[in-house]
C-alpha cells in the first residue's frame, strides 16, 4: 500500500494530519501484521513567494486578515495539537521559503525508495528516513521556531533525522532534487489538489485535510479490501 501526502513543512494542519495518519497506519498494521504500507511526503509550497529573509508570522497574518486574526486562527490548532502530542508555539513561527526543505525531503524519499545508496544514512537501518525528516522539520518550525529556509539549519535537522550532514550540504548547494519538487507540485495540480494536507492512497483514494484518525483508518481498510 502506497500512501502519498502532499504537504508543506510550514502548514500546521499538515503537521496535525501527519500525526493522525501515522496513528491510523499504526492501527492498520496492528490489525494486518503482514501489511507493508509506505508513506511518501510530496511537495506543496503554500507560499512559494516567501522572501529569503525570515519575518515573524503574526504581522504577516494580521496584515492579510486583520487585527486579531492570528490569535483566532491559532487558538483552535493549539488545542488540537495537544491531543496529538504537538506543541505549537505559533508566536515563534516565521514566514520563510520552503523550497530547499522540500528538496531535502525529496532526497530522503529517494533513499527510502532504494534509488540511492543508503550510505547517506549515518545510523542504523534508515527505514523511513523521510518520515523522520518530515517530523523533525515540523517540530523545528512549529515548536522550536527555527528558520527552515536556512541551509545550515536544514543540515542540522537532517542530521537529527539520520542523514549524513556532508551529503545533505552537497544536495542543498548543488540544487539537486529541484525537478522532483516541481514534479510533485505539477502532479498536485493534475490531481486538482488546491489545499494541504492531501493524502492519496494507492493512487486512487484521496483524503483531503487533517482528518481524524478513524477516518484515515477507514480509508486504509477500504484500500486493503479492494485488493484482496
Amino acid at each position: 500500500m502506497r500512501i502519498e501526502t502532499w504537504s508543506d513543512v510550514v502548514c500546521p494542519w499538515c503537521y496535525l494530519g501527519a500525526r493522525r495518519l501515522t496513528a491510523a497506519i499504526g492501527q492498520f498494521v496492528e490489525a494486518h501484521p503482514d501489511a507493508r504500507p509506505t508513506v511518501r511526503f510530496r511537495a506543496y509550497e503554500l507560499d512559494p513567494g516567501a522572501p529569503a529573509e525570515p519575518r515573524p508570522m503574526r504581522p504577516v497574518i494580521e496584515r492579510k486578515y486583520g487585527p486579531g486574526a492570528f490569535d483566532s486562527m491559532t487558538a483552535r490548532l493549539t488545542a488540537l495539537g495537544v491531543a496529538e502530542g504537538i506543541e505549537y508555539r505559533f508566536e515563534d513561527t516565521l514566514r520563510v521559503n520552503t523550497f530547499d526543505a522540500h528538496r531535502l525531503l525529496a532526497w530522503a524519499g529517494a533513499i527510502d525508495d532504494g534509488s540511492l545508496d543508503r550510505s547517506s544514512i549515518d545510523h542504523d537501518g534508515g527505514s523511513g528516513v523521510q518520515q523522520r525528516l518530515s517530523d523533525a522539520l515540523f517540530r523545528a518550525y512549529f515548536t522550536e521556531g527555527r528558520n527552515v529556509a536556512e541551509r545550515v539549519t536544514l543540515i542540522e535537522i537532517g542530521r537529527l533525522a539520520g542523514l549524513d550532514p556532508e551529503e545533505a550540504a552537497e544536495v542543498l548547494e548543488s540544487g539537486a532534487f529541484a525537478e522532483e519538487v516541481r514534479t510533485d507540485e505539477e502532479t498536485a495540480r493534475d490531481l486538482d489538489i488546491t489545499g494541504v494536507p492531501a493524502t492519496v492512497v494507492d493512487g486512487r483514494l484521496l483524503v483531503p485535510g487533517a482528518q481524524e484518525v478513524a477516518t484515515f483508518a477507514r480509508v486504509l481498510e477500504r484500500a486493503a479490501a479492494s485488493v484482496r
